[in-house]
């Protein structure tokens, strides 16, 4: 639906306004023009007129008015253009006679200023002269100096427009011209207007389109096309576009966004469900066993007590390693991790945590090797955390790894990383379960069984310590031929 105040209903509205306003600036401006230069034209056209009215007949005599010759004149006038209006000035601008009616004249003196300019011949038309008829009006004029014996006696001055005029002036907006060009004028603007709404539509009829994916999207009403927008659209290249490919590709951000809390919800589930289920056996194991020792204390051997003692410990480590697995990732997916990055001799380290584990390794039967290049430079990242992912994937190799195998650690250097391999010949992993062993309790069911004693945490582990140095760790392994796990710490910046 369509709302009251849509782009496209304020866009028209500014139009029509606009051309609203130049309509009528333009016929103001055709109608100034054309009067002014019909005032133009017809001062030009009687420059001379006053000169020759002076020069047909002696009109001052002195300071007297020769009445007799002045009649004629005003006479003649009315004859051949009663829109004529004839004023007789004195050499001060006091208007002596004049050819109006009587009553009809509010001035009676003209200024000079305009007389002197139209006599120099110096003044740009149309010049604007006093109108003896009005306080504050002006009109076009012709004026000629009266003198005698090279003496000046005063001024005819010509109004060539008089009340007759007036009366023109204002006929002339019923005028056919006029009505015409205002005729014209307004087509103009129709077509104008109508072609300016069609532009208007075809540009807001994307931005509608854009709009409606928008209120679909925002009122979860899924529609696949808005991922589709620009190649829809024509390839106009403009700010449209460019804001219906942001909205695409933010649309697909949120759509990766719920498929991920979709997909954490899932594995949240599966991990309370993991958790429950680790916790739940060996606190029922350890439950069972002590309940045992309680009731049949007197009755059990030194051996056997032994026996359930040992098992009910190794109950309570196990319960202790996942609580502290648990607690250690916790604190690692928190904001409160900080590490403590210094430089470092990798090799070193490697050595000092094969040493930890060469004991088990000798109990299994399981030889443990080191290869490194010779003179590794120095490492730069948490030294504690390192030998954590270090413990967790050697530990892991041990306990996949059949009697008389190998795990080997490798350590190989280039001009930016350390990049250290822990492989083993174990069984190998699936091609299809190799994306999923860094998952937080993922465990093998059939090629590698994991043991009671571990949850499945260590290799999570081991990939977030390595996301926090901003490094990352992957895995490489061929069924029936062992597993190769890597990872890389940044070397010191000269």
């Amino acid at each position: 639906m369509k709302p009251a105040g849509s782009l496209y209903r304020k866009m028209a509205l500014l139009l029509f306004v606009l051309l609203l306003a130049i309509g009528a600036a333009f016929f103001g401006l055709l109608y100034y023009t054309s009067n002014a230069y019909q005032q133009e034209v017809m001062q030009k056209l009687n420059l001379d007129l006053a000169q020759h009215l002076v020069e047909s007949d002696s009109l001052l005599t002195g300071d007297k008015v020769n009445q007799p010759a002045l009649k004629n004149l005003f006479h003649q006038l009315m004859v051949v253009n009663p829109s004529i209006e004839v004023y007789l000035l004195d050499r001060t601008g006091k208007i002596l006679a004049y050819s109006a009616p009587a009553g009809r004249v509010k001035r009676d003196r003209i200024a000079l200023e305009p007389i002197k300019r139209f006599i120099s011949k110096s003044a740009s038309y149309p010049l604007l002269g006093d109108d003896p008829r009005s306080p504050q009006g002006s009109k076009v004029f012709s004026a000629s100096p009266i003198s005698r014996d090279g003496q000046l006696q005063g001024y005819l001055y010509v109004i060539l427009g008089g009340e007759a005029y007036d009366g023109i002036a204002k006929r002339i907006a019923d005028s056919y011209a006029l009505r015409v060009a205002l005729w014209l004028l307004l087509g103009a603007l129709g077509v104008s207007l109508l072609f300016g709404l069609a532009g208007f539509s075809l540009i807001t009829r994307r931005l509608k389109i854009l709009a409606q994916i928008m209120q679909k999207v925002s009122s979860e009403e899924k529609d696949e096309r808005f991922a589709r927008y620009s190649s829809d659209q024509h390839a106009a290249g403009d700010e449209i576009d460019v804001l219906g490919e942001t909205f695409n590709q933010m649309a697909d951000r949120i759509d990766e966004q719920v498929a991920e809390l979709k997909r954490n919800d899932a594995q949240r589930r599966e991990m309370i469900a993991n958790i429950s289920h680790d916790l739940r056996t060996p606190l029922t194991s350890l439950h069972g066993y002590l309940e045992t020792l309680l009731l049949k204390d007197s009755s059990l051997d030194e051996e056997r007590r032994r026996q359930y003692l040992t098992i009910a410990n190794t109950q309570s480590n196990q319960l202790i390693r996942l609580v502290s697995e648990l607690f250690e990732l916790a604190k690692l997916d928190s904001c409160e991790t900080m590490l403590n990055v210094e430089a470092f001799s990798l090799a070193e380290l490697v050595q000092d945590v094969v040493s930890k584990f060469e004991l088990r390794a000798e109990e299994k039967g399981i030889r443990l090797l080191v290869d490194r290049q010779p003179l590794l430079p120095f490492a730069y990242g948490d030294i504690g955390l390192i030998q954590r992912v270090l413990d967790n994937l050697i530990e892991n190799a041990l306990q996949h790894t059949q009697r008389g195998g190998q795990v080997k650690v490798s350590l190989n250097a280039d001009s930016r990383h350390i990049s250290v391999e822990i492989s083993d010949t174990g069984s190998g992993i699936p091609r299809e379960e190799l994306p999923h062993v860094f998952d937080r309790f993922y465990r093998l069911d059939k090629s590698r069984k994991t043991s009671a004693q571990h949850a499945g945490l260590g290799l999570a582990i081991a990939k977030r310590i390595m996301e926090l140095h901003e490094s990352r760790i992957w895995a490489q392994s061929q069924p029936d031929r062992g597993t190769t796990f890597v990872f890389q710490v940044a070397l010191v910046s000269n």
